[in-house]
């Protein structure tokens, strides 16, 4: 006699949305938040009240807005303890930050260079951020914030990480 076994039924979305992975990605998602609500407040105070640059702004938006994104993102969204490592944590994530910063100035200068309105400014910004937001994510989940980091250096990871060709 030949037994039929039925494959094995795949998560139901109730048990994804309640997969630590989905938890972790709607706590980065909330993180996230913050760091725009607080980019965006510091760009329109110092841009659109105080009248800096939009490039100078920005620049000071990202670099405010960056310090509770590491430090939320560290403790709540990764449930990181203890001392932060430069090395492995602190100069890749805000590496990372002024890559994206990178990308905003960019998109910043090309849109100041045609209108110098707040909310087109803070359009670009957003633009820039977002562009990155995705890949961020994967980045801090599998390299800065993983928990069985063995003393490496961030990069010394990467390379331990990346297929051989």
């Amino acid at each position: 006699m030949h037994t039929v076994t039925a494959p094995a039924a795949s998560p139901s979305l109730m048990d994804r949305a309640r997969s630590d992975g989905t938890k972790k990605a709607v706590k980065y998602a909330s993180v996230s938040l913050v760091g725009v609500a607080t980019t965006q407040v510091v760009l329109i105070i110092v841009h659109g009240i105080l009248g800096w640059g939009p490039l100078k702004a920005n620049v000071i938006a990202v670099a405010i807005s960056s310090i509770p994104s590491y430090l939320l993102n560290r403790a709540w969204v990764w449930q990181k303890r203890g001392k932060s490592d430069l090395k492995r944590e602190v100069v890749p994530f805000w590496a990372f930050a002024f890559a994206g910063l990178a990308l905003s100035e960019l998109l910043v200068y090309f849109v100041s260079h045609r209108t110098n309105a707040t909310i087109a400014v803070s359009a670009a910004n957003l633009s820039g951020f977002g562009l990155l937001w995705v890949a961020r994510f994967f980045v801090l989940d599998r390299l800065l914030f993983k928990n069985d980091h063995k003393g490496e250096s961030f990069l010394e990871h990467l390379a331990e990480d990346a297929p051989l060709a």
